[in-house]
């Protein structure tokens, strides 16, 4: 349980972050743990019955977001339900098309920029272009100094660990630490969004607890 004065600490940098991201055409919001920013998400997709989607984040696996968005009448694309060739091309234009991508992000600038390394890039590719609304939900212990500590973070904290969940053959999953590898590589794509090309199309939801890698 995060104590009462980082809880402060995080509430007062989370202003500043959002301050920063309006000025990068993207919203912020604050959630003063996981259970109001489930709360803010579905507020976000809204009553209406949407189409939603959703990229690999452990800050979303381990919450009841996916249960409470089908719950709450949307239809929530499964994507670990496709497995097949045929059936991948079907979901990655089901994805693209959405009206509503969650996702984490593997860090947040103190002055706004998210950073984010892929394998394969799907992750990233639905946050630049596609899907109407893309929410990220990020814990603020992924909130670091500038766009270099979020790449250190990402490569040397977050994809580490993620090798590990994912069973990767690479050094990294075994020392903890970037090698900076070719074979086997999990950090193929390493994106910085700076800015949304649509205004509000972009929304982060800052959770003032320590969860996801």
């Amino acid at each position: 349980m995060t104590d009462r004065n980082k809880k402060i600490f995080y509430r007062n940098q989370a202003e500043q972050i959002i301050k920063k991201l309006s000025l990068r055409k993207m919203e912020g919001y604050y959630a003063d743990d996981m259970e109001e920013a489930v709360q803010k998400v579905l507020e976000l997709i809204g009553p209406a019955s949407k189409t939603v989607s959703y990229g690999g984040s452990m800050t979303i696996d381990n919450s009841d977001l996916k249960d409470r968005i089908v719950k709450a009448g949307h239809d929530l694309i499964i994507r670990e339900d496709y497995k097949t060739d045929e059936e991948t091309k079907k979901l990655k234009a089901m994805m693209i098309n959405s009206d509503t991508f969650l996702m984490s992000t593997n860090a947040i600038t103190l002055d706004g920029e998210l950073i984010n390394i892929d394998g394969r890039g799907n992750r990233v590719s639905y946050m630049i272009y596609g899907p109407d609304q893309v929410i990220v939900i990020a814990g603020m212990n992924k909130v670091v100094k500038d766009v270099a500590a979020g790449l250190d973070r990402t490569r040397n904290m977050a994809s580490p660990a993620n090798t590990v969940r994912l069973n990767c053959d690479t050094p990294c999953a075994k020392t903890g630490r970037c090698a900076d590898c070719l074979e086997h590589t999990i950090c193929c794509q390493m994106v910085i969004t700076r800015a949304s090309m649509v205004p509000g199309r972009i929304k982060v939801i800052l959770v003032g607890e320590e969860v996801g890698y």
